[in-house]
């Protein structure tokens, strides 16, 4: 009986990156490269129109982050499974990962063996975070996919209070865009895109520009280099 192939769609802002990755996995059997996106926006139209079985999605891409395009990604095509690439190994980010919606973690100078080991995991319906990683975010994962419930001992997660529109614009306003450019970006009106940004420093109790870059590298929506 003939394996399924395993089609991937590679997701980073980085061509050279893609460009490597897709040679590593060009020479897996049974592994096809489908497409590749240079950020998380096309990552989700891409994921839409081409219906991948894996998703390959680096962490921060600019104007729609990793975890944002990972969350449209699992709502929008449930069946497509996402690894995120990250060059952060800590326990917050691979929560907020799986949180997000991500099957996977997976770091950037991960060996072909793993990567190779990562695709094949998640594309079978399993998890798979490096194993340098606490084994108890994976149970926190599967408890929440059966639907138990458990209290959260370090607190909410400081992101999980804004709604994905509100960190969408919030990362565009950290990123250093205009009203103007987010409007056209989110094919909204300036007013639409006025409106939001107001209430969101409300609700954040935040009054500059700076105050909102601050809490974006704070929640991860931006990284501190870029």
């Amino acid at each position: 009986m003939k394996t399924k192939t395993i089609r991937v769609l590679l997701a980073d802002d980085h061509a050279l990156f893609r460009a490597g990755v897709r040679m590593l996995l060009e020479h897996m059997s049974g592994v096809e490269v489908v497409g590749e996106a240079a950020d998380g926006r096309e990552a989700v139209r891409f994921t839409k129109q081409l219906q991948p079985d894996v998703v390959l999605m680096d962490i921060t891409m600019p104007g729609l982050n990793g975890l944002e395009s990972a969350a449209q990604v699992a709502q929008a095509c449930p069946r497509a499974r996402v690894i995120m690439l990250s060059m952060h190994l800590n326990e917050q980010y691979v929560s907020q990962a799986l949180r997000a919606g991500a099957a996977g973690y997976l770091l950037k100078d991960a060996a072909a063996t793993e990567l190779e080991q990562a695709v094949r995991t998640v594309a079978r319906g399993d998890v798979y975070v490096n194993q340098a990683v606490s084994q108890h975010i994976i149970a926190d994962y599967r408890r929440r996919l059966g639907g138990g419930t458990e209290s959260d001992q370090h607190g909410p997660n400081p992101a999980d209070v804004l709604t994905s529109r509100q960190r969408e614009i919030l990362q565009l306003v950290a990123e250093g865009h205009t009203t103007k450019e987010i409007a056209a970006l989110l094919h909204r009106s300036e007013k639409t895109i006025e409106g939001h940004r107001a209430r969101l420093m409300q609700q954040l109790d935040i009054h500059d520009v700076a105050g909102l870059v601050r809490y974006a590298l704070r929640i991860g929506l931006i990284p501190p280099d870029r």
